[in-house]
């Protein structure tokens, strides 16, 4: 099972729900408060109109928490499992108000993460029979890095770079300055021995560059995949424990990612995990029954 969040987890950090709900409420819900009586309190599920796999609720949590301390937030389901359409993720009491001021909020969280675990966890499927594992990219929503990629390690995904400190990884632009040798050799110079060396490589000629200059990771980059397999091969004979990534023009169509798993690579990275994941379908619905006195 993926690894779980913990309630005091940094990723969901209290500023980010803060400044999500200060954006939502503005000078405060007109339509709440003309509508519902104060001090009444109120049990609701969020429920999932899907199948998918769930991330996000200890984030939900709080953003309910935020509104209502004392609200009581019990989890049917944790971060990392597969659900059914129709399935309960939670219960929520507390007060009416808060609970309804924060719903949009802690949906857009739990639907947005949930999204991406599910994309996730349908990539990582097309490849199981292959050594290939499934990573994200830095492209990501601005701010939400840490979320979206939390998102894609309970889909089962791996993360690549969470920044640019994070790893060498030589692209086109820094090689047009002089070849992949001299990248390679000006980055053994200046990053620290703790660091892994990937190079971006879209011909033979820079693949057989990288090799010779002794890089850690060789990305396969925009390849048809009889030339990516064939660069697999001649990567295998040459430098066997280079790790060889393929990306660029891959998409998340089940039959494309088991053919690009199938030539061999050990990593298959997508942008698309995080950039263009479906939103995933979750509702709030309240219990009449549960709608209890005012304090």
């Amino acid at each position: 099972m993926p690894e779980q969040a913990s309630p005091f987890d940094p990723l969901f950090d209290p500023d980010l729900i803060r400044r999500a709900l200060a954006e939502d409420i503005g000078r405060g819900d007109v339509t709440t408060e003309a509508t519902i009586p104060a001090g009444l309190r109120a049990t609701a599920r969020i429920v999932a109109r899907e199948a998918g796999v769930v991330a996000g609720l200890p984030l939900a949590q709080r953003v309910f928490a935020a509104l209502d301390p004392a609200a009581t937030f019990a989890a049917r389901v944790a971060d990392g499992d597969k659900v059914e359409a129709d399935a309960t993720l939670a219960r929520i009491t507390g007060e009416a108000r808060a609970l309804l001021i924060a719903e949009r909020v802690a949906l857009n969280f739990l639907g947005r993460l949930s999204g991406i675990a599910t994309l996730t966890a349908r990539c990582v499927a097309a490849v199981a029979d292959s050594r290939a594992q499934i990573v994200d990219t830095r492209k990501t929503t601005p701010g939400l890095r840490a979320l979206e990629k939390y998102a894609v390690r309970m889909g089962g995904g791996r993360n690549h770079r969470a920044g640019l400190d994070d790893g060498v990884l030589i692209k086109d632009n820094h090689i047009a300055a002089g070849g992949v040798r001299p990248a390679i050799l000006r980055a053994r110079e200046h990053a620290s021995h703790l660091l892994r060396i990937e190079v971006e490589c879209e011909d033979e000629r820079q693949v057989s560059d990288a090799v010779e200059s002794g890089a850690d990771v060789i990305l396969l980059d925009n390849m048809p995949l009889e030339r990516l397999r064939a660069n697999v091969e001649w990567i295998r004979t040459h430098a066997p424990t280079t790790i060889i990534e393929a990306s660029g023009g891959i998409g998340t169509d089940p039959a494309r990612l088991a053919a690009v798993a199938a030539t061999g690579v050990d990593l298959i990275s997508l942008g698309a995990l995080t950039h263009s994941a479906p939103n995933f379908d979750v509702s709030l619905e309240f219990d009449p029954a549960a709608k209890g006195a005012e304090r």
